[in-house]
């Protein structure tokens, strides 16, 4: 009541409302000042088993080959195109082992049992393929041999650095899917005692929530605590790292779950219905499994696994070029902003960032010193009297956004493309944007970006009225649900021509 007070004071009088953060429970807040490290992706980490382990066959291969078979016979390229085929086919193998599992990588017998078979096999399948070719006097049987033993033996080893970093990484729980399940009754009771009992599990339950308060829901779900209510978890996912959301509830509860969906589909994680205690089965292939326990998906955390890593690579590497490129007119830039007017070059903003987090976003300074806005609580308008000669230029422009560049490339809170990073206290006339769109912290299940779909299409600078905020959602969520590389690219390439076509509302 007396944050909501202060809150409401501090609007009458003009100055910026405190930002709104909703309260949760003791015992979900002993979960969210948890220390808790960034994840990794199994995806991305058998992926990359597969790529060193093609690299290291192949490395071997060919560095017997040059070593022995070259100086005697002279360079062949069939032996070249033997070894990488030898390569791949051991990847294939190994895939067809089930090697390629993050679980596997934590044990030891059983893989290094697979991984020597399946190797064997490969070198039997040479021969075979040799002989009936009639090229079998023409191998090197040393060559072949020392092929064999040496790739062995440093398969062997890279396994057990890998079962090591595995181990290292599984401790700290870095592959581990943090999950909350939503109904501590019986279902809720039933579904975390099939979770906790699966060997092997990478599933960490943090708690359940639950709206009810009578007999019907318990304290505790087979030892997992209650934390809060539905109206808590957006908060909670914010404080901590949430992987997975989990329902409970049946699927005849329809009403309560899609208005729960209604709340919760604006987070950036996975979003599940439990199907272990339902009667009504469909067909296997309808279901994922976390484990032995049926799911069914409903909303997919965006941009994962392998797609975050191109986004990574693509933010990364063209935005190093990019501002290599632009390095000259920044420089010009920031040379009329301090001939202009006394202060920093240099303009630091709030700015929501992934998952409602609070950035800093760099801009050159384009409002006189003494009338900065940090938090912009007041919107810059047409003929802004705050706005310096060059900062009406470098707005209009879109050049003051050029520094961003240092946030994609060195802070890593921005990338070149997504949904630009709205300020903290942004609003449409007396509300701020989430209470005047719903569904608006949508946006931020992806990092924001220096220009977006919504830029390209005309949805820029002051926000007046409820359809140009809305109008940016929509194209926002759009981009977000169509995301791509090319995607990427082709918003990048065509925001130059946006920003002197589509600049009518740049003050």
């Amino acid at each position: 009541m007396l944050e909501a007070a202060a809150a409401e004071a501090a609007t009458v009088a003009g100055a910026p409302r405190l930002e709104r953060r909703r309260r949760l429970t003791p015992a979900a807040l002993a979960v969210t000042n948890q220390k808790v490290r960034p994840a990794y992706s199994p995806i991305v980490i058998a992926g990359v088993v597969r790529l060193v382990d093609f690299a290291l066959f192949s490395f071997i291969g060919v560095a017997i080959y040059f070593a022995y078979v070259v100086p005697l016979n002279g360079f062949n390229w069939d032996y070249v195109a033997a070894i990488f085929g030898m390569s791949a086919a051991a990847v294939i193998c190994f895939q067809a082992a089930d090697i390629y599992e993050v679980q596997v990588f934590r044990g030891q017998l059983r893989q290094m049992t697979r991984m020597i078979s399946s190797w064997a096999f490969v070198f039997l399948l040479f021969i075979g393929a040799s002989f009936f070719a009639k090229l079998g006097g023409e191998v090197s049987r040393l060559w072949l041999s020392s092929f064999f033993f040496i790739g062995l033996a440093a398969l062997i080893v890279e396994r057990l650095l890998l079962r090591g970093m595995v181990r290292r990484w599984a401790r700290d729980g870095r592959l581990d899917r943090r999950t909350i399940i939503v109904g501590s009754d019986q279902n809720g009771e039933k579904l975390v005692e099939a979770l906790n009992g699966q060997v092997d599990s990478d599933i960490e339950i943090l708690g359940v929530f639950d709206d009810r308060n009578d007999s019907r829901a318990l304290d505790t779900c087979a030892g997992a605590a209650k934390l809060g209510k539905i109206d808590d978890i957006v908060e909670f996912a914010r404080r901590t790292r949430i992987d997975l959301v989990l329902f409970a509830l049946p699927i005849s509860a329809e009403t309560r779950i899609l208005d729960m969906l209604k709340k919760l589909w604006v987070l950036p994680v996975d979003i599940r219905l439990s199907a272990h205690t339902n009667l009504l089965r469909f067909r296997p292939r309808a279901y994922s499994y976390l484990g032995k326990v049926p799911t069914l998906d409903v909303f997919e955390a965006p941009i994962t696994d392998w797609d975050l890593v191109m986004k990574w690579l693509f933010d990364h590497v063209v935005g190093a070029i990019v501002l290599l490129l632009a390095a000259p007119v920044m420089a010009l830039v920031a040379l009329a902003v301090k001939l202009d007017s006394p202060g920093p070059v240099l303009f630091r903003q709030k700015r929501f960032g992934f998952n409602n987090e609070r950035i800093d976003v760099f801009k050159f300074r384009s409002l006189y010193h003494d009338q900065a806005d940090p938090l912009a609580a007041k919107v810059v308008t047409k003929n802004d009297s705050r706005v310096t000669r060059v900062g009406r230029f470098i707005r209009k422009s879109s050049l003051d956004e050029l520094p961003q560049l240092f946030n994609v490339v060195f802070k890593s809170n921005l990338s070149l493309v997504g949904p630009r990073p709205h300020a903290v206290q942004g609003k449409l006339q007396s509300q701020l944007f989430d209470e005047a769109v719903d569904g608006y912290f949508a946006r931020h299940r992806v990092k924001p970006g220096i220009t977006g779909w919504a830029q390209i299409n005309g949805w820029r600078g002051e926000i007046d009225n409820a359809e140009k905020i809305q109008k940016r959602v929509e194209f926002d969520l759009y981009y977000i649900e169509n995301w791509s590389v090319l995607f990427d690219l082709y918003i990048l390439l065509k925001t130059p021509l946006a920003l002197i076509s589509k600049n009518e509302n740049a003050y």
